[in-house]
């Protein structure tokens, strides 16, 4: 849409304070106006630079062991590299002969909850964002029994499936980075299942995602983050079947 076309250039200014989508775009004859062009193709790089960068496993594990005071178990997904791991999804999706091993080793649950971190589609994302989310979060887990934290290299969602099924875990969160977009290269998620095993799917994890400065806050993140543990820990599932109720519980609307 011409910026011309927009009644009023003042409108234009609104419609783009209101989303970081892009709305109101000039134009110079038929064609986009350099300004907005150079900035198309940043966002685009900065997209790709997330999806190919790699996560910086022994730097996190170590940060998130001083956090948590607890052991970090460093694992990596059968996917032996990026391009593998891109290319190769299902790979993914499960540990390596190495990491279940020791996995195995580690185990001894039952634990109520492992909490997962993988680098996902962004490894920027967890970066910047899984500290600051534990230190907001895991306070508001008093009484839950933790398996130990696990940071997984080249993983996806349903890897989890695996670690918690391995740990003895009632529930599984995976925190990862999600698949950027042009205006969030580091946008975090968090992937809770029920009863974590091989062959879950996706109907039966619930979601919470856009984890960021500009999306949502850490303190909203984790106070979701507990009402879905409480709520699927009552009920004994997670996915399509529970809601999330706690914006209504905050506002007290019905």
């Amino acid at each position: 849409m011409s910026e011309l076309s927009i009644p009023g250039p003042s409108l234009a200014a609104r419609l783009r304070s209101l989303t970081p989508a892009r709305v109101g775009l000039g134009r110079t004859g038929v064609s986009q106006q350099t300004a907005d062009q150079l900035d198309f193709q940043r966002a685009h790089a900065q997209a790709r630079d997330a999806v190919h960068a790699r996560l910086d496993a022994p730097s996190l594990a170590s940060a998130l062991g001083a956090l948590t005071g607890g052991p970090v178990l460093r694992l990596h997904s059968a996917a032996v590299d990026r391009p593998t791991y891109l290319q190769r999804p299902d790979l993914g999706r499960r540990l390596d002969e190495t990491s279940r091993a020791a996995l195995a080793a580690s185990a001894s649950g039952p634990f109520d909850l492992s909490v997962i971190v993988a680098d996902g589609l962004s490894a920027l994302a967890v970066e910047r964002h899984i500290s600051p989310l534990l230190q907001e979060w895991l306070p508001q887990l008093d009484g839950w029994l933790r398996a130990p934290l696990v940071v997984v290299e080249q993983g996806r969602v349903a890897i989890g499936d695996e670690i918690g099924a391995t740990l003895g875990a009632a529930l599984s969160v995976v925190l990862i980075g999600e698949r950027p977009g042009l205006s969030s290269p580091d946008s975090l998620g968090a992937y809770i299942t029920w009863d974590p095993r091989p062959g879950r799917t996706d109907a039966e994890r619930n979601c919470i995602s856009n984890i960021r400065a500009e999306g949502l806050s850490y303190s909203q993140a984790a106070r979701q983050l507990t009402w879905y543990l409480n709520e699927a820990r009552r009920r004994r599932l997670t996915g399509i079947a529970l809601k999330d109720a706690s914006a209504q519980l905050e506002t007290g609307s019905e």
